[in-house]
């Protein structure tokens, strides 16, 4: 266990301290509480308003789903080029995506398809995660006016790893539409359940952050010359022939 867990796991026991009523209560109970102060299930809900850097993040707690869906809608300040490749860039998602400690492209099947690895940092106590993901493009054309590239957890396409718990459940469908030369409205709609023993009250938590989170570090990277000034071909399609 690394410094920054042992830490976390004393400050989480002197806080445990504090809450054992609090403990009584079902997660299915703590759900139901939030939900009634949220308003109705199966309604978007305004999560993060940020107006200084155009984001804004949503939850809906939808019926037969134990964690809540996730929407992000946002301007990047960057060309729908420029995002895409940051997509595409695998093995470098563990820059800017939320506790990723590593990833990899695995296997790219052709222009318009590749799956990838990711390897999540678990909050404390909890084992980590790992996911493999199936990565499909529908490619920019004019007559659409956008592009789309849908991800599917593919949990049995490797093996496990020893000491991680294997997603199987994380798809997104991440939508970029161009605003001129240097802006890209990105739309992203998610579900992730990260599986095993995990309180739900504590995924949903993360839920909230975590979305926010990433997209702040994709603002970030896409202002990176790599991204911004690359040299060579786009290792995927991005515009349709």
């Amino acid at each position: 266990m690394s410094l920054r867990k042992k830490l976390a796991v004393a400050v989480l026991a002197m806080f445990s301290l504090y809450q054992i009523p609090a403990l009584a209560a079902s997660d299915d109970d703590v759900e139901d509480l939030r939900d009634a102060e949220l308003g109705a299930r199966n309604e978007w809900h305004l999560v993060k308003n940020d107006t200084k850097r155009n984001i804004k993040t949503y939850s809906k707690q939808e019926d037969g789903r134990r964690v809540r869906t996730f929407r992000i809608d946002m301007v990047v300040d960057a060309s729908m080029e420029t995002v895409a490749r940051v997509h595409y860039d695998a093995d470098n998602l563990k820059r800017w995506f939320w506790e990723t400690t590593d990833s990899r492209l695995l296997k790219k099947i052709s222009p318009y398809e590749f799956y990838y690895y990711q390897q999540f940092n678990a909050p404390v106590t909890m084992p980590d995660r790992d996911s493999v993901i199936h990565a499909v493009i529908q490619p920019y054309s004019e007559r659409k006016g956008f592009m789309v590239i849908t991800l599917k957890a593919a949990p049995d396409y490797m093996p496990p790893v020893k000491g991680l718990v294997r997603v199987t459940q994380q798809n997104m469908t991440i939508k970029l539409t161009p605003m001129g030369k240097e802006k890209t409205h990105l739309e992203v709609e998610g579900y992730i359940d990260p599986g095993g023993i995990s309180p739900v009250w504590g995924i949903n938590a993360i839920q909230r952050m975590a979305p926010y989170s990433s997209m702040m570090g994709l603002q970030r990277v896409v202002q990176q010359a790599a991204y911004r000034q690359p040299t060579g071909q786009a290792p995927f399609a991005i515009t349709a022939d």
